[in-house]
Parts: structure tokens; sequence; C-alpha cells
């Protein structure tokens, strides 16, 4: 089955990221089916829009937007699927709620986003463990260059986490200013970090 519109996608590891597996046994990490951050983010392409060409093909893994997989209670407590539900191994998925894609191992972020890792807070003192606003960039766009340390508008990065990897999704209009490397930035990856 092709969408005319759509992509179809199904989850890679499940619909949701509130089991860890330790030793053989599972970690409940979150009871809420509301909380979003426990949303799998990432997906696998079965099938591509009939209307258009894409870059994206079926078998590539993609990053998605926190709603595709989503349940959630209605406001009589019911609980429901996303709009984008079909069956519980396929999902419509619109390209604009799809952020990166990953073919032979390399990740490649789509037309008007990039991923940029935070960096460490420089101050000895700071209450923040990043420095706010800035990073580097580990997937772009083709407007970007990989490893390029860039300042972006506050408020519109969007955490990912990508193979063990914290990530700011950011659009690349929200990017304002390319540095130059001082030599002493060192990116920020806590121990807590999970995958999609």
């Amino acid at each position: 089955m092709q969408s005319i519109f759509n992509f179809i996608v199904r989850p890679k590891h499940g619909r949701s990221t509130s089991e860890k597996d330790l030793g053989g046994k599972k970690l409940l990490l979150n009871t809420e089916v509301q909380n979003h951050n426990y949303t799998s983010r990432l997906g696998v392409v079965t099938n591509t829009p009939l209307a258009f060409d894409s870059e994206i093909k079926p078998g590539d893994e993609v990053i998605l937007h926190h709603n595709v997989f989503r349940r959630f209670r209605d406001i009589r407590g019911k609980e429901k699927n996303s709009k984008a539900y079909y069956k519980e191994d396929a999902f419509f998925v619109q390209p604009d709620q799809i952020y990166a894609y990953k073919r032979n191992t390399e990740w490649q972020a789509l037309d008007g986003y990039c991923f940029i890792k935070p960096i460490k807070a420089k101050e000895t003192f700071d209450m923040h463990k990043e420095q706010p606003s800035i990073g580097i960039i580990k997937y772009a766009s083709d407007s970007f260059e990989t490893g390029a340390l860039v300042g972006f508008k506050p408020g519109m990065e969007y955490e990912f986490n990508i193979e063990g990897q914290r990530l700011y999704r950011v659009p690349t209009n929200q990017i304002t200013i390319k540095y130059e490397y001082q030599g002493d930035e060192e990116e920020y990856n806590p121990s807590s970090t999970q995958g999609c």
C-alpha cells in the first residue's frame, strides 16, 4: 500500500521508550501516557508517497516528530492514538514531520533542519552545564557544514537523543551566527542520554 502524500513508517523499537533493559530485566522509566518525552521518535520507512519523489527511500531509518507514535488521553480520559495511526505497525507521516534519515550508517538532516550538539559551559561557577544557544553541527542539511560552531535563537532548539547523543534539532533559518573555534570547546553529553 502507498499513500498519495504521506510516508508510511513503522516504529523501529516500539512506540514508547519508557522501558529499559537492564541485564535481562525491564526497568519502567515512565507510567504516563501523556508524556511525549517517552514517545519513540525513531521509525523505518516502509513506503514513500506517490505524489512526489523523495530522497528518503523504503528501508531508511527516520527521526520523526514526537506526535507520530504517541498515545494520549482525550478529555474523557479515554486512551487514543495519534492522527497518524493506521494500524499497529503502520503510521501515515507527513513530509514535514520527518527531520533526518539514515542510510548506510550515516544520518542526513533534511533541508530546513540541523542537529546541533551542545557544548560545555566554560565558566567554573556557571549553574548551567552547557552554553545556551550555541553548539556544534552534527547532522546538517546542504546549507551548513558538519562540525561548524554556530549560535541560534533562544528557544528554537528541540531535544532529541540520537544513538546515545543528546542533540538539538534547530531550523536552519534560526541559526544566527557561525563562530570561529577557540580551541577550548567541548561537547556536552550527559551520561543519562538514551536513544530515540
